[in-house]
C-alpha cells in the first residue's frame, strides 16, 4: 500500500473481490489480482492509487443460476461448502504469493501494524453461511484459517434463516426470521468472537439478533431507507437500536441503495452519499458510521467509478464540511472500534 501523505488510508467494511476472482481468474486468481488491471473495482495496484489499506474480503458462494453465466464455471457441481472453500483458499493464496504485500489479519493489532507498514490488512468474512452445516462443524477450522466475521444469510432463505428477498420499494420485513440453527450460530459467534453483520437480514431476524447477542449490532454495507426504500436499507427503529448496542453501519457504495429512485444508474452526485452518510451521523453518532463500498458486487456512481476514485468522496465529503478528525473516524478507527470491542480485544 502507499504511505503517501496526501493519500488518506480507508478501512473498508465489505467487498467481492474473492468471489471475481474466483469467477474470472480461477487459474492463477493471486497473480491476476497482484499485478494485472481486473475488470472488476479492485486489483492491488489500484487499491494503492485510492487508499484502500484493508478491509472485510467475503467469500460468498453466489445462487447457481448465476454461476452458470460463466464460462469458466460452467460444469461445476453447485457445492456451497467446495466454492466457500474455495475462496478461503484464494484470499491465502493471496497472501501467500504476495511477497509481503497482503497479510490476512486475526486482530485489530494486526490491522493497525498492516496499516502503519504499507501491507494490505485482509480480514476473512463470510457472506451467507449455507456452507456450514447444522452442527456449525467447519467453524472452528474457519476460525482458525482466520475467519472474523459473518453474515448468516444473503438474499435467500438458508438452515439458519431468511434474508432479505424482497423488490424496491419495500420494507424489510420480507418473512421469518432465525431458525433454530440460526439461533445456535448467534450464539456460537458471540462465544468464539465473531462479527454477526446484519447486512443481509429480515427485519425479523434482525430483530431476533438485536435480542440474542451480546455484541455490538453491526450492518457492515447497508444504507438508509428513509432515503432510499431498498428493502435491503435500515429503518430508523434499527438505526436507533444499532447505536444503543455500540454497533456500527457501513455506508454501501451501490447506487441502487443509495438513489431515492433504487436505480442502478451511476449518473448520480456525491451530495447523495453525503446525505446519506448525514443522516447515519445524526442518527448513530460519528463513532458508529464507517464506509462498506461493497465493491466488486454493485454498481458504483460514475464519479467514483472504481477504488481509484475513493479520494473523490473524501472530496465531496470535505466540500461538505467534515473535519479531518471525523474523516479519520470514518476511515479507520470507527472500523476498529467496533472489531476490537466484538473480537473482545
Amino acid at each position: 500500500m502507499t504511505n503517501s501523505s496526501s493519500i488518506t488510508p480507508i478501512f473498508d467494511g465489505h467487498n467481492d473481490l474473492l468471489l471475481h476472482l474466483w469467477l474470472h481468474h480461477a487459474d492463477n486468481p493471486a497473480e491476476a489480482f497482484l499485478h494485472q488491471r481486473l475488470s472488476g473495482h479492485l486489483d492491488l495496484n489500484r487499491m494503492r492509487t485510492g487508499g484502500f489499506a484493508g478491509g472485510l474480503f467475503a467469500v460468498f458462494v453466489p445462487p447457481a443460476d448465476y454461476v452458470a453465466k460463466f464460462p469458466s464455471r460452467q460444469g461445476d457441481v453447485h457445492d456451497p461448502l467446495a466454492i466457500t472453500e474455495q475462496q478461503i483458499a484464494i484470499l491465502q493464496q493471496l497472501e501467500a504469493q504476495s511477497a509481503g504485500q497482503a497479510k490476512i489479519c486475526r486482530s485489530v493489532s494486526e490491522i493497525e501494524h498492516c496499516m502503519a507498514n504499507g501491507v494490505l490488512a485482509m480480514v476473512m468474512h463470510i457472506e451467507g453461511a449455507e456452507a456450514l452445516d447444522d452442527e456449525l462443524s467447519q467453524l472452528d477450522r474457519w476460525q482458525q484459517a482466520g475467519l472474523r466475521s459473518i453474515g448468516p444469510f444473503w438474499n435467500l432463505p438458508n438452515r439458519f434463516g431468511f434474508g432479505i428477498s424482497g423488490s424496491f420499494p419495500g420494507s424489510p420485513d420480507t418473512g421469518e426470521g432465525l431458525t433454530a440453527a440460526g439461533k445456535r450460530l448467534i450464539a456460537a459467534c458471540n462465544q468464539r468472537g465473531l462479527m454477526i453483520d446484519l447486512s443481509h437480514m429480515n427485519e425479523k431476524s434482525f430483530w431476533q439478533t438485536a435480542q440474542l447477542s451480546d455484541a455490538p449490532l453491526v450492518a457492515s454495507h447497508s444504507n438508509v431507507h428513509t432515503l432510499c426504500p431498498q428493502p435491503r436499507n435500515l429503518t430508523d427503529a434499527q438505526l436507533t437500536a444499532i447505536a444503543e448496542s455500540d454497533g456500527l453501519v457501513g455506508l454501501n457504495f451501490g447506487t441502487s441503495f443509495l438513489r431515492s429512485d433504487g436505480k442502478r444508474d451511476g449518473d448520480m452526485p456525491l451530495s447523495v452519499m453525503v446525505q446519506h452518510l448525514d443522516y447515519l451521523l445524526e442518527k448513530l453518532g460519528e463513532n458508529s458510521v464507517a464506509f462498506g463500498s461493497d465493491f466488486d458486487g454493485i454498481n458504483l456512481p460514475d464519479k467514483i467509478g472504481d477504488v481509484t476514485g475513493l479520494p473523490h468522496l473524501l472530496a465531496a465529503l470535505r466540500t461538505a464540511g467534515y473535519n479531518e478528525p471525523l474523516l479519520k473516524k470514518l476511515c479507520r478507527d470507527n472500523w476498529l472500534r467496533v472489531l476490537r470491542k466484538t473480537w473482545k480485544e
